[in-house]
């Protein structure tokens, strides 16, 4: 699984005209899933995704997570994120979980992250998302498993 994490100032997601989910501080993460990715995957990514220190403290270090922070998690499907870019002008996505096997894991790990932290919200598996951000820094994080 690919976690693609932005440190946002506020974010939102809009499908058909309307929101769909929007959060303020915190993180927007787009996850991708490829092939042979398992629930076991999805819970370490998770615990990487709330506990990676990409918040400033009172030094400006980045020390504080999500969780420190008590920020709020914005949680988007990209099957993009799973594209081989390494030759040619086209991706390849031969690497990429099958749509039914990535929107399991998908729903696997938004409902995780729900079940283990408060203030979370996510897009829509398999729609035409307008993601609109605010990224604060700009802080972008890519993390894998």
């Amino acid at each position: 699984m690919i976690a693609l994490l932005q440190r946002v100032i506020s974010a939102n997601i809009v499908v058909e005209a309307k929101t769909i989910a929007e959060i303020k501080q915190g993180l927007l993460v787009f996850l991708g899933v490829e092939k042979n990715d398992n629930e076991e995957q999805a819970a370490r990514l998770l615990q990487r995704v709330l506990n990676y220190r990409v918040f400033s403290d009172a030094d400006d270090k980045m020390n504080l997570s999500l969780k420190d922070l008590k920020g709020e998690l914005l949680l988007v499907p990209q099957f993009t994120l799973a594209a081989d870019t390494r030759k040619g002008l086209r991706p390849s996505f031969s690497s990429a979980a099958s749509p039914i096997d990535a929107e399991r894991l998908f729903n696997y790990f938004v409902a995780q992250a729900m079940g283990s932290y408060g203030s979370v919200s996510a897009g829509q598996f398999g729609a035409d998302m307008e993601v609109t951000l605010t990224n604060d820094g700009p802080v972008t994080f890519s993390l894998a498993i």
